[in-house]
């Protein structure tokens, strides 16, 4: 029995063989202009840290090199300048974001929540204390219980 491909089938083929083949390829590509070899590394993280942070501080300084030289400015100024834009925009970030309620903030208005389920008849009591206990015990995701952000009672996960 021969089978006949229909254009489409064509199309769809080789539409997915050019997207694995760029998938494969711009990574090749981008390692071989960077010029720099692989080289296992033994380091911890925090040195991974700190070569990122080293790296990040060298791309800044170059960053601020170029912006001198465009405008024609010292390069310290510019450096003091960027600095000193840099910490209004943490400043205004820090001031946007509200401070999280405390643990026992939290636990007192879920307190409240279910108390006000179980007067209007949405939950038994023996129910809004089994949720209670849940909680308690690190059942539910979040700060304090096992999930996302944290690990088993309240230890960080990562």
């Amino acid at each position: 029995m021969s089978r006949t491909m229909s254009k489409k089938q064509v199309l769809v083929g080789l539409a997915a063989a050019g997207v694995l083949g760029v998938g494969i390829a711009a990574p090749t590509v981008a390692f071989a202009e960077s010029g720099s070899t692989p080289t296992p590394s033994v380091s911890s993280a925090a040195d991974q840290g700190t070569d990122r942070q080293q790296q990040r501080a060298d791309r800044q300084n170059e960053f601020a090199e170029a912006l001198a030289t465009e405008l024609g400015v010292d390069t310290d100024k510019v450096t003091a300048a960027l600095e000193k834009v840099r910490a209004q925009h943490k400043d205004q970030v820090k001031g946007d974001r509200p401070e999280r309620p405390s643990a026992e903030d939290r636990q007192a208005k879920l307190t409240e929540r279910l108390a006000q389920a179980v007067k209007d008849g949405k939950l038994t009591q023996e129910q809004a204390d089994a949720i209670t206990k849940a909680v308690e015990a690190g059942v539910f995701p979040g700060p304090g219980g096992r999930g996302h952000h944290d690990g088993p009672a309240g230890t960080p996960g990562r």
